[in-house]
């Protein structure tokens, strides 16, 4: 920036947590993006119920699980000396509850962790929140995605020649 002043990307940020390995590098992020203009950062963590139960509905195990998701995020932006807030919400679809919080409390901006998995077959997932939010969120969103775990990652591909004339491709 030309003034030499830094300034976040945003001025206010919700930070989606699942309960997975992407929740710590996602606050990590969020705090790194957030010192340098004092942003406003709040962590969401949705329960997503079914509905074979009421929504308001406490559901078994669920307290203390949620409690040590909100906590990490706690004790990483201490460590960055930036303010979060925490939140607990309980929805039928975790994508929705995340755009309807990102609407009520005017962010400017969702930060997401997607893990890296494949599905039966080989087809990178997705999931169904992130596409959700993707497409309906009314402000910038971040997607952090998890590195390929060392079994997932690709070697060398090597294609020989099958008859004479042909050319050997390798990726590396």
């Amino acid at each position: 920036m030309p003034d030499g002043n830094q300034q976040a990307p945003f001025r206010k940020a919700l930070i989606g947590l699942n309960g997975g390995p992407t929740d710590e590098h996602v606050v990590h992020l969020a705090c790194q993006l957030a010192k340098p203009g004092a942003a406003e950062l709040i962590a969401v963590h949705v329960v997503e119920v079914d509905w074979s139960h009421e929504l308001s509905a406490e559901l078994a195990g669920q307290d203390e699980q949620t409690s040590a998701i909100l906590d990490g995020a706690d004790a990483i932006a201490e460590r960055y000396k930036v303010t979060i807030q925490t939140s607990l919400l309980q929805a039928r679809d975790v994508g929705a509850a995340l755009v309807d919080e990102a609407v009520e409390l005017g962010v400017d901006a969702i930060i997401l962790g997607l893990p890296f998995r494949k599905r039966f077959g080989g087809d990178f997932a997705l999931g169904t929140a992130l596409p959700y939010v993707l497409q309906n969120a009314p402000c910038q969103v971040l997607v952090m995605r998890e590195a390929v775990s060392v079994s997932e990652r690709r070697g060398p591909v090597e294609i020989h020649p099958l008859q004479a004339g042909a050319t050997t491709h390798s990726r590396r």
